[in-house]
């Protein structure tokens, strides 16, 4: 079995967790950074390394638009899709270093890429300088109701009684949903065959449709089908129950064998080219911080199940190592490639 590994997560009351074992503080506690000279001088871009209508896409024009309050200059999101995010990480990567190219990142582009694309150009940890945490986003993990399973333990059972009978469907290889279950699968000994789809929607349709019997993807999209009876819950990747779903326990909860510790959210944050000053990296992180602070970001990450994840850039820098250690394992043990 993999290790599970316990990240540091969102400080929010509603999923609030422990960030002691790194040593950080929260947000209450974080001295207010000075002011990066006359930054930003002209104006800032953000890059998203998917399409428009997506979480990265929404987060990223959502905290733009807070940060452009008050400044002189605006901020401009251009989405750079292609290639699993590799893009316009590049991109991003080879920007000049001044703070005016912000890149919006997530699990997939900083923490599971340099595992999937063994000709990556640049390693996230060396080419960025984490600038602010923004939100995470809890996966869910639900059976079509034709599966007589109400728990973890019920559908191991299930599943193990019909070897190669479950198939489960993700948004294609290397996806947050196709590794969210393969870890689950290397912690619990599941036995479900892989799906993949060209995104997310088609997935879901066809697990509402029982063309495959499983999924373990983000909570938005998830949960207006869970509601309506087109799918059942099993539970929840975070450490703390959704308030969402409250009768739905966590993975870790279930008790079965393998899953103490185990937690698998998705995660979105902004990272600047490595290099960039220090005081425009604080500066950036004090605006995005308070930004998330503010009623409009918090309703509009409350839309898309996310929590808002006001950290310093040093435990947002820890959190992206983390991951993409534990990922790294995942990868490897699941044999997990792209094409």
């Amino acid at each position: 079995m993999v290790q599970a590994v316990r990240m540091p997560t969102s400080v929010p009351p509603s999923r609030r967790r422990a960030l002691g074992w790194l040593g950080l503080p929260l947000l209450g506690t974080l001295a207010p950074a000075r002011a990066a000279g006359d930054y930003p001088a002209r104006p800032v871009r953000i890059l998203v390394p998917f399409t428009p209508g997506g979480s990265s896409d929404i987060l990223a024009r959502a905290i733009g638009q807070e940060l452009g309050r008050g400044w002189q200059q605006p901020v401009v999101v251009e989405n750079v899709p292609g290639a699993g995010g590799t893009l316009a990480s590049e991109r991003a990567a080879r920007s000049a270093a001044d703070g005016h190219t912000l890149f919006m990142g997530h699990t997939g582009t900083l923490a599971v890429n340099p595992w999937l694309y063994p000709r990556l150009r640049f390693d996230p940890l060396a080419a960025f300088a984490p600038v602010a945490a923004v939100a995470g986003v809890p996966n869910v993990l639900v059976v079509h109701p034709s599966v007589p399973a109400a728990s973890l333990a019920e559908l191991l059972a299930h599943a193990k009684a019909r070897p190669g009978q479950l198939a489960y469907g993700s948004g294609g290889n290397g996806s947050a949903a196709h590794l969210t279950m393969e870890y689950l699968k290397l912690q619990t000994g599941l036995q479900a065959l892989h799906v993949p789809y060209k995104g997310t929607a088609p997935s879901v349709n066809d697990l509402l449709g029982g063309q495959v019997q499983l999924l373990f993807t983000g909570a938005p999209a998830l949960l207006p089908h869970i509601r309506a009876g087109g799918m059942r819950a099993i539970a929840v990747s975070s450490a703390r129950r959704l308030p969402q779903l409250p009768d739905v326990p966590t993975v870790a909860e279930t008790g079965v064998a393998g899953t103490r510790g185990f937690e698998a959210d998705q995660w979105y944050g902004l990272v600047a080219p490595a290099g960039t000053p220090a005081a425009v990296v604080q500066t950036l992180n004090m605006r995005v911080n308070q930004a998330l602070a503010s009623e409009g970001v918090r309703a509009r990450l409350a839309t898309e199940g996310a929590d808002p994840m006001p950290i310093t850039p040093q435990a947002f820098g820890q959190w992206i190592a983390k991951d993409k250690a534990r990922w790294e394992a995942v990868i490897k043990a699941a044999h997990v490639t792209v094409e």
